[in-house]
């Protein structure tokens, strides 16, 4: 049996036959976790406000770093890379609108809108590098077969 029946959450995603699809959801769930820790930490623990600053950047380490998973799994599929992104992005989106209704000065630094296009442009542009390195290394690859087929 193969190893992905054994994986925790598996079940609940297995109508979802898209590998881009169940990351971009895993990611976008994850994220939303993650930033819902940090503004409990930062709103709801007085005593890390001397902390502040190193409470903000672990934060923004911890967002920064899960953003990079559908940019690490996807590297060589530039398609699904930003099919991945852009899932997990949009839930982020989602969910970040959902902690504005409730932390009411979250929604004064940035609109949930201007956030998703930020994180999608950031999708697309790292998608569009990635496609133009698998060019550049399929034509890499092709000019190394024919240079050792010499004719003679």
């Amino acid at each position: 049996m193969a190893l992905r029946a054994h994986l925790t959450g598996y079940r609940l995603l297995a109508w979802l036959k898209s590998a881009a699809l169940r990351t971009g959801i895993y990611t976008g769930v994850v994220l939303s976790a993650a930033m819902l820790f940090w503004l409990l930490l930062a709103n709801r623990a007085p005593w890390l406000e001397r902390f502040a600053w190193e409470r903000n950047v672990a934060g923004a380490a911890a967002v920064g770093i899960l953003v990079l998973v559908p940019l690490v799994r996807f590297l060589r599929f530039p398609s699904q890379l930003f099919l991945s992104g852009i899932t997990a992005w949009g839930i982020f989106s989602l969910a970040y609108r959902l902690y504005c209704f409730y932390f009411s000065s979250l929604a004064g630094r940035m609109g949930a809108f201007h956030l998703f296009m930020l994180g999608g442009v950031l999708y697309l542009f790292a998608a569009t590098i990635a496609w133009i390195g698998t060019i550049l290394w399929s034509i890499r690859v092709e000019h190394v077969a024919q240079t050792r087929h010499h004719t003679s």
